[in-house]
């Protein structure tokens, strides 16, 4: 008899409001923005940051990717080969351990929560959101 993997099901977006709300995350409605609609929620926790939304299937969207909050923006994590840095619209930081082991623990804690895919290679570590390499710049 051969068993077979059973099939979670997915967590619908109310659910996943109630998880998160249970683990001692922030949740509040995100400011609205261009792309931003009006059910987009802003989740906290570490000191770092994500917005989220309904998708059209009732499961969760991550409408902005986790990160450093930076003056109260979700910064972006830059690599430039020799150092990481989180750069946000008005500030750019060199990111610390600290900081990246708070990034990595915000995102694991959030996938966990909407019941996403952890991927190898993002469990290992954190993974930046832009790579700029000064070794290979200008060449083609």
């Amino acid at each position: 008899m051969a068993l077979m993997a059973k099939k979670t099901p997915q967590k619908t977006f109310n659910d996943v409001l109630a998880v998160l709300g249970s683990q001692r995350f922030d949740v509040a409605p995100a400011q609205e923005g261009a792309k931003r609609s009006s059910k987009a929620f802003q989740v906290r926790k570490y000191g770092c940051a994500a917005e989220i939304a309904e998708a059209p299937d009732g499961t969760v969207e991550i409408l902005a990717r986790p990160g450093l909050l930076l003056n109260g923006e979700i910064s972006r994590l830059l690599d430039r080969g020799y150092q990481k840095f989180f750069k946000s619209s008005k500030l750019e930081i060199p990111a610390t351990a600290d900081h990246l082991r708070a990034v990595h623990e915000f995102s694991e804690e959030l996938k966990e929560a909407a019941g996403a895919t952890s991927l190898y290679n993002e469990a290992l570590g954190t993974t930046s959101d832009v790579y700029h390499y000064d070794r290979v710049k200008g060449r083609r």
